[in-house]
C-alpha cells in the first residue's frame, strides 16, 4: 500500500504534469510572410505564381474594385485604404465612421455603387460604438472624393449588444440594385426573431429606405428590412456573376460551415438546426435539416472558418472557370492551419471536388475577390502584417 503522504505527492506530480499539458499553446508556428514571389502547383490549373502587393496592412479585411483599377481595402481598426497601381496609397482615405473594435468589431466590408462612376457612393458596414463599451452592427454610405468620404450616414444601425459584436458581415448589390446586408446572429435564438434585425440578411434600396416588395414587408410581426433569416455569421455575401443568385457563406461553431444560395423570405435554420457541433463537443441538433428550412449547397466538417468569397469567370485561369474560391482562417479549430479553397461544381450546381492551396504560407486568408484584370486577390489577416497577394498564372 503507498503511504498517504507518498500518494498525495504523486497526484500532485500529476495534476501538475496534467496542467502544464492543457496550457501548452495549441496551433503550428506561423513564421513571418516572406517577400515571396512563390510558385506554386494546383491540382487542374497547375503553376501558379502569388506575389505581394502590399504589406503592413492591420488586420485588413474587404477589399473593393474601382472602375479605374484601384481597391479600396478596409482594415478592422476603423482605416480605409487605397491601393492604385500596385502600391498602397500612404494617405487614409477620411471620414469613416468610429468604430468599436472590441471582441471581433470593427470595419469590415466595402462595397461600392454600381453606377459609382457617376455617384461615387461608397457602402461600409461596421460596429458602431454607441455608449456603455456596447456596440451595434451598422451599414453606412458616403461619397469618395479625393482621400476623402464625404456627406457620410448610417442607413441602417441594429441592436446594440454587449461582448463580441463584430461580425455583422457583408454588403453587396444584387441585379436589382438592391443593398444586400448580412448580421451576426450566433447567440441565443436572435436569428429566428422576426422582431430582430441580427442573424439575418437585410434588402434595402441605396439610400437605405425599404423596398415595398420586401417578403415581410406589411407583416406587423416582422421587421420589413428582412430577407432572409436563421443565419449565424455571415462572412461571404456575393451576387454569383454566372446566375445573379445572391450566396452567402457563414462560420459554424466547431463545424458546419456552409455555403447557401439566398432566397427571398426562407429561413437557413440556425440554431435550430446545423451540421456542426458547439465548441464542448455536443451536436448542434440531432438533425441536420428540417422542412420548412433550407439546406446548405456546401457544408464543412470540420469547420475551416470560411471568409471571403468569389467565383472565377475569367480566361487567364480556364481550368478555374466557374470555380468558387472561399479563404479559410484555420481549418478544425488549429492556427496556423488558413489556407485558399476551390470548389468545384457541375452544370446542377452540385459539388464534385474541393482543392485547397497555399497551405505552405499558413496564413489567415480574410478575403478572395477577383480583379477586373482576371487575377485573384487574397487578403492575409494579421494584427500588423496583413498582407494583399496577387495569384497569376506562372509565364
Amino acid at each position: 500500500m503507498i503511504p498517504r503522504v507518498l500518494l498525495a505527492a504523486l497526484l500532485c506530480v500529476l495534476s501538475s504534469v496534467s496542467q502544464a499539458q492543457e496550457a501548452r499553446p495549441i496551433g503550428i508556428p506561423v513564421s513571418p510572410l516572406g517577400p515571396g514571389p512563390w510558385v506554386f502547383d494546383t491540382a487542374e490549373q497547375h503553376r501558379i505564381r502569388v506575389s505581394v502587393v502590399a504589406r503592413g496592412l492591420v488586420h485588413p479585411w474587404a477589399i473593393a474594385f474601382l472602375p479605374d483599377g484601384a481597391m479600396l481595402v478596409t482594415e478592422r481598426s476603423g482605416r480605409l485604404r487605397v491601393v492604385r497601381d500596385g502600391a498602397l496609397d500612404p494617405h487614409i482615405i477620411a471620414g469613416v465612421p468610429g468604430v468599436r473594435t472590441d471582441g471581433n468589431g470593427g470595419l469590415m466590408d466595402v462595397a461600392v455603387h454600381p453606377q459609382f462612376a457617376e455617384n461615387s457612393w461608397v457602402y461600409l458596414t461596421y460596429t458602431k460604438p454607441v455608449g456603455d463599451g456596447r456596440g451595434a452592427p451598422a451599414l453606412a454610405r458616403g461619397r469618395l472624393e479625393g482621400h476623402a468620404l464625404k456627406d457620410v450616414q448610417d442607413l441602417v444601425v441594429t441592436e446594440e449588444y454587449d461582448g463580441n459584436s463584430g461580425l455583422n458581415g457583408r454588403v453587396a448589390f444584387g441585379l436589382d440594385g438592391k443593398v444586400y446586408m448580412s448580421t451576426g446572429g450566433r447567440v441565443g435564438e436572435v436569428s429566428q426573431d422576426p422582431m430582430s434585425l441580427r442573424g439575418k440578411i437585410l434588402r434595402l434600396n441605396d439610400d437605405g429606405s425599404i423596398p415595398d416588395d420586401n417578403p415581410f414587408a406589411g407583416r406587423a410581426e416582422y421587421r420589413p428590412e428582412i430577407y432572409t433569416m436563421g443565419h449565424r455569421n455571415t462572412l461571404g455575401l456575393i451576387l454569383h456573376p454566372e446566375t445573379g443568385m445572391l450566396w452567402n457563406h457563414e462560420n459554424g461553431p466547431n463545424g458546419g460551415d456552409e455555403i447557401n444560395v439566398i432566397l427571398p423570405g426562407r429561413n437557413y435554420g440556425w440554431p435550430y438546426v446545423s451540421f456542426g457541433r458547439l465548441y464542448p463537443g455536443e451536436r448542434v441538433s440531432e438533425h441536420p435539416t428540417r422542412d420548412g428550412m433550407e439546406s446548405p449547397l456546401v457544408v464543412w466538417l470540420p469547420a475551416i472558418a470560411v471568409a471571403g468569397m468569389t467565383v472565377y469567370t475569367d480566361e487567364l485561369f480556364p481550368e478555374w472557370k466557374g470555380n468558387v474560391f472561399v479563404g479559410s482562417l484555420q481549418e478544425g479549430g488549429i492556427p496556423g492551419t488558413g489556407h485558399l479553397q476551390r470548389i468545384v461544381f457541375n452544370d446542377r450546381m452540385e459539388e464534385i471536388r474541393r482543392e485547397s492551396m497555399l497551405r505552405e504560407l499558413r496564413q489567415r486568408i480574410r478575403e478572395v475577390r477577383q480583379g477586373p484584370d482576371g487575377l485573384l486577390y487574397v487578403l492575409t489577416d494579421s494584427e500588423d502584417d496583413g498582407a494583399l497577394l496577387r495569384i497569376e498564372p506562372t509565364p
